[in-house]
């Protein structure tokens, strides 16, 4: 058995290696002006902002939540294994309909302080949030944090506070700032082709240097999480960290390893977590059942964006089933998809608003067109090294597994990568406080090496680990 388990890893090491790239030249990407024309003559200057609905759009959902099409029932004891349970459906739409008030909600979602600001041609909305340390000592910093789809910064609700208020056992606290996607929410869409995520982290670093920061934290989830490696990979000196709960290492080097893993796990994965990525025909099978959606949105984005955005009731049903399934599979085997084991209904339905009232179903689905169009994938952008600390957050019930040997050829300063005890991928919207810790210890760590490098007087540590600016 040993020397079969031999042959296979010098075999392993011998493809793995026929894959491996060398080292890639970052691009220097343009400041490419997104905007229509008359976005030009925009001022760059930081507005305040308040999310303002005027009654005749809430009035116009209302009269087409009521006069809604009735819904084919399901099949029986098919659960949410065909998609969402219209069964179900209905009692979201009655409660929308009769019970959700948009009034209190807005109220709520305007707690936060919010600006826009023009960038590149593009109206760009974000939160930012300061902690109050007029009575401490405490260093502040800066914390971009970036949400994903079908999300929007109705995500980071429960997690802003928890980031922004002091801790008895840590010196420091950040200040947060969660901006809109482009073309999702109140963020101004691109009129033209090709802003993909790369092009995106260009606007948000240029966005924290408006703010006056010129090093910061970076934290993030599904296309969060692959706009903050961007970051990292682009911009290294102004990012001193990044904290990601969808750590992706798109490597060529990492494809044989998987393979090789479905013959002896072991040899890629530690064995209390090959179940996650092993059977590898079962978990293929799974993302190609979650993925449906992408393909269409990859291809026809404008098609389905127009179908799911005539009508609220198929905003709800196409965005809902996503935090059901991808919040844990097994939820697609309930009557009621585990919705509300993670969420209200009322946080929820804030989350739909968001898409409803600003019209951005479409262009948030662009996204995914723009990633997968022929100039993105061959220009290597995605495989990229990322050489500033990083941390992974390993939620269990994540779409995709990546064991942490297969992350290091993408994150080559990868210090801290933990297993969560629950949770899945909206993990800022489902666990903030298991999500909060993790940041905390990250930034932890690494301004405790920094501290032990700037002390030992090691000037090549610092190449890693960067001093940081004074806030």
């Amino acid at each position: 058995m040993w020397k079969t388990t031999t042959v296979i890893f010098v075999l392993a090491i011998g493809i793995a290696l026929l894959f491996r790239t060398g080292p890639k030249d970052v691009p220097d990407l343009p400041e490419t002006f997104w905007g229509p024309e008359r976005n030009k003559e925009a001022s760059k200057e930081i507005r305040p902002f308040s999310i303002a609905v005027p009654k005749s759009v809430i009035d116009d959902l209302n009269e087409r939540l009521k006069n809604r099409r009735e819904l084919v029932e399901p099949l029986e004891d098919a659960a949410w294994t065909y998609g969402m349970s219209t069964t179900y459906l209905k009692d979201v739409l009655e409660y929308w309909s009769t019970k959700y008030n948009w009034s209190e909600r807005q109220a709520l979602l305007n707690k936060y302080p919010q600006y826009m600001t023009n960038i590149q041609g593009l109206d760009i909305h974000f939160y930012r949030v300061k902690p109050d340390v007029s009575r401490t000592k405490l260093k502040v910093f800066p914390l971009l944090i970036i949400h994903g789809w079908p999300g929007s910064v109705v995500e980071f609700q429960k997690i802003i506070p928890l980031l922004t208020t002091p801790r008895p056992d840590k010196d420091f606290v950040f200040e947060v700032i969660a901006p809109s996607l482009p073309g999702y929410g109140f963020s101004q869409a691109a009129v033209r082709q090709g802003l993909a995520p790369p092009q995106i982290a260009v606007i948000f670093k240029n966005l924290m240097l408006r703010l006056g920061y010129d090093k910061f934290y970076v934290q993030g989830g599904d296309w969060g999480s692959a706009i903050v490696t961007h970051i990292s990979a682009f911009f290294p000196d102004n990012v001193l960290g990044c904290h990601s709960n969808m750590c992706m290492g798109v490597m060529k080097s990492s494809m044989p390893w998987r393979m090789i893993g479905a013959l002896v796990p072991s040899l890629v994965v530690e064995s209390e977590y090959a179940n996650r990525m092993y059977p590898l025909g079962y978990h293929m099978s799974r993302i190609i059942e979650e993925t449906g959606y992408m393909h269409i949105q990859a291809s026809k984005p404008d098609t389905i964006g127009a179908a799911v955005a005539a009508s609220p009731v198929a905003l709800a049903v196409y965005i809902l089933e996503k935090f059901s399934t991808w919040t844990n599979p097994e939820y697609r085997f309930r009557a009621d998809g585990g919705l509300l084991e993670k969420y209200t209904l009322d946080e929820l339905l804030d989350n739909i608003m968001l898409y409803w009232i600003t019209n951005s179903f479409t262009t948030s689905a662009r996204l995914y067109a723009e990633q997968f169009t022929k100039a993105h994938m061959g220009s290597g952008i995605d495989e990229l090294p990322v050489d500033v600390p990083v941390a992974c957050a390993v939620f269990p019930y994540e779409l995709a597994y990546q064991p942490k040997n297969l992350l290091r050829d993408k994150f080559t300063n990868l210090i801290q990568f933990n297993h969560l005890p629950r949770g899945g991928h909206f993990a800022a919207f489902e666990e903030p406080v298991l999500l909060a810790d993790d940041i905390f210890d990250f930034v932890s760590t690494v301004e405790n090496i920094r501290k032990k490098n700037n002390a030992k007087n090691m000037p090549n540590a610092e190449k890693k680990i960067k001093e940081p600016t004074k806030i």
